[in-house]
């Protein structure tokens, strides 16, 4: 499903948080949204809202940082929750809950709870239950900044075999310029409150040909600092000087 989003604006009382938000995401695309703290990247994942497509059980579903498992479910039944809420017969449950284990590499720790699996096996039993509804569109709000970086490395490759077995369509909110530059088929850059959209990168090459320690992927990188590099520091005067 292509996603639209046309002059989304949002603000907390009298403050503007985001101001003239227009941007297209085609199906089966990754964009990453990146700026300085504080400029509306969570908040723009809120605000989205849709109507599911044939196929998909919901239209938007969300991955999060801190992973938000139910610590007295088995990593299955922390799946079947998000199904729990639509028509599905028990086998209809069964196949789907199998089929995403399979494709996060979770089948021999299925009945396994939260407290006995590492951070980066947490993260792949969020990722499952999003993928569980087959959604639409992923909201993903920093899913790897809670992980050491080594697993981070294996969360950021999994992602992209992922997709590139089922491409998915997503908004994928980093700080993190290498995940975004390794991810992104294309790069939001926000300005600092209120958030409008600066720059918009686009990312060769292809996502499935990409490796840590691509030189062009790492100019890229440095190119996406240097737009960010004023806004970061002014962002960062306006917190510390209220």
């Amino acid at each position: 499903m292509d996603l639209v989003l046309k002059d989304v604006r949002h603000r907390y009382g009298t403050a503007d948080v985001l101001r003239g938000i227009s941007l297209e995401i085609p199906s089966g695309q990754i964009v990453c949204i990146v700026g300085p703290s504080g400029c509306g990247k969570s908040t723009l994942l809120r605000l989205q809202r849709g109507a599911p497509p044939d196929g998909c059980l919901n239209p938007l579903t969300y991955v999060f940082q801190d992973f938000a498992l139910l610590p007295w479910r088995s990593v299955s039944g922390n799946i079947s929750l998000a199904l729990e809420d639509h028509a599905l017969s028990q086998a209809q449950r069964r196949e789907v809950i199998a089929d995403v284990l399979a494709r996060t590499k979770l089948t021999d720790y299925s009945d396994l709870l939260p407290k006995q699996l590492s951070g980066g096996m947490k993260q792949r039993v969020a990722i499952a239950r999003a993928m569980a509804v087959n959604p639409a569109v992923m909201l993903m709000d920093e899913p790897l900044s809670a992980l050491d970086s080594q697993t981070r490395e294996l969360l950021l490759e999994d992602l992209i075999t992922l997709w590139s077995r089922a491409p998915f369509t997503a908004i994928y909110v980093t700080h993190t310029l290498s995940e975004a530059v390794r991810l992104g088929h294309r790069i939001v850059v926000l300005s600092r409150r209120p958030g409008q959209i600066r720059e918009i990168l686009e990312i060769e090459p292809p996502l499935a040909d990409r490796r840590l320690g691509d030189a062009a992927l790492e100019a890229r990188q440095a190119q996406l600092w240097n737009m960010m590099r004023e806004e970061a520091m002014a962002a960062d005067q306006e917190v510390i000087h209220g």
